[in-house]
């Protein structure tokens, strides 16, 4: 290393990226000169790195510098065939072939390492060409996305097909991501909602797809944002996305949509005990359905008493209020009515320019999701970590250790085991 500083650092780091590592860490003299001195990110810049990271300490510490590739770099390591692949599903997606947005949410979908790798790939050509579009769409949202949510038996599946036909025959491309609970024991899911939307299943301009949940919390897949990006490139105007619906923590989908809406049977009393105040303060409009014959009288009731309690909860936008409406898919009452609801909404939300915030907020929040799910794998993984979780499970079961202690060694060991390999 002492050797190779002297040399001009893009010379130094040009080889470097010729090597195949993603990641690199620099430590550096007191008395190296790293281009004009201290502003040292615009030589990194200048080499067409995607990000570069740095810090700088006091005279004599270690100056450490993380250096990101680019997506170009990232393709490079992918062999022919596989270049091949995700070029024929980014043409075909952004060309609307529904059979490419299929097998490109299958991949996303993959817990494979290798197809981890080659979706990451694909999302990202994705998501440049999901931004050009938006910056000649004036930078406003090309789609629409809303989330649904409520309890089982508020007829969401039913909202939905005659909802979507409606947007259809109006000139939109529906998408709709249904979530499907999957076994505590075997891990299936039966994946039912589409067979609850026959007429909407076979409508060209709506792509239904269902897709289970693996144990992830919060009414949504892990992958939801991503199948969310893929949708868009292929020229959806408007993403439905319907959780699971069990209980009061369905509402990690309001961090993925724009709008979220909340369907609740024409029930009350005990039967509504599952719907608590957290997933009510996230609703931006509260929809109660089967309001039709005999169930008028009920459904009018639930609406005043929820009308009355939104107004104890806390403002969430400056320019929306939460509606609560009446709808009924059997009969199409209020439904049109809803739709005009939700295009008022979008657009107080565009003009105050909240949405725009909104979905900032919701790609940091996307991160650091991916974030802690990577980094638990990685602890899973760990080998220090694999060896000693039988045996600590082991001291758990009879009582020799509790849960916290058990947890508190793991992390130690890995500390300990990272420190070796990479000293400070």
């Amino acid at each position: 290393m002492p050797m190779l500083l002297p040399h001009p650092h893009q010379h130094f780091l040009k080889g470097l990226l010729r090597a195949p590592f993603r990641c690199y860490h620099f430590i550096f003299h007191s008395s190296t000169h790293l281009g004009s001195g201290i502003p040292c990110a615009q030589p990194f810049n200048s080499l067409g790195l995607h990000c570069t990271k740095w810090m700088l300490l006091s005279d004599g510490l270690k100056r450490k510098l993380c250096v990101q590739t680019t997506l170009k770099d990232h393709t490079e390591g992918l062999s022919d065939k596989e270049q091949r692949f995700v070029d024929k599903l980014y043409t075909g997606l952004i060309q609307g072939q529904r059979a490419c947005l299929a097998e490109a949410i299958t991949l996303v979908e993959s817990t494979h390492s290798r197809k981890k790798e080659l979706a990451q790939v694909l999302l990202q050509k994705v998501l440049l060409y999901h931004r050009e579009q938006e910056q000649s769409n004036k930078g406003k949202p090309l789609a629409f996305r809303v989330g649904l949510s409520g309890p089982p038996g508020a007829g969401k599946s039913t909202f939905i097909e005659y909802f979507g036909k409606m947007l259809t025959e109006r000139g939109h491309k529906l998408s709709v991501l249904a979530v499907d609970p999957s076994s505590c024991t075997s891990g299936g899911s039966l994946l039912g909602d589409k067979t609850r939307m026959t007429e909407l299943s076979r409508d060209m301009n709506a792509y239904i797809r269902p897709s289970p949940t693996r144990g992830t919390l919060g009414g949504v897949t892990r992958t939801t944002n991503e199948a969310i990006l893929l949708c868009e490139g292929a020229g959806y105007d408007i993403i439905l996305i319907e959780t699971v619906g069990v209980g009061q923590s369905e509402f990690a989908v309001a961090d993925m949509v724009d709008m979220f809406v909340l369907l609740l049977p024409p029930a009350g009393g005990d039967e509504l005990q599952g719907i608590k105040r957290g997933i009510i303060e996230m609703a931006d409009l509260v929809a109660v359905t089967k309001s039709d014959g005999d169930l008028i009288v009920p459904a009018r009731r639930i609406q005043a008493e929820y009308v009355s309690a939104l107004k104890l909860l806390r403002k969430r936008s400056q320019v929306w209020k939460p509606k609560v409406i009446r709808i009924s898919a059997r009969s199409g009452e209020g439904i049109s009515e809803m739709w005009d609801k939700m295009k008022d909404f979008q657009d107080l939300m565009l003009a105050s320019g909240e949405l725009t915030a909104k979905r900032r907020k919701q790609q940091k929040v996307w991160m650091w999701n991916l974030i802690q799910e990577s980094v638990l794998e990685h602890f899973r993984t760990h080998p220090t970590v694999r060896e000693q979780i039988p045996l600590l499970e082991q001291k758990v079961l009879i009582g020799a250790l509790s849960p916290g202690l058990a947890a508190d060694f793991l992390l130690k060991a890995l500390k300990a085991e990272t420190n070796k390999i990479h000293p400070v």
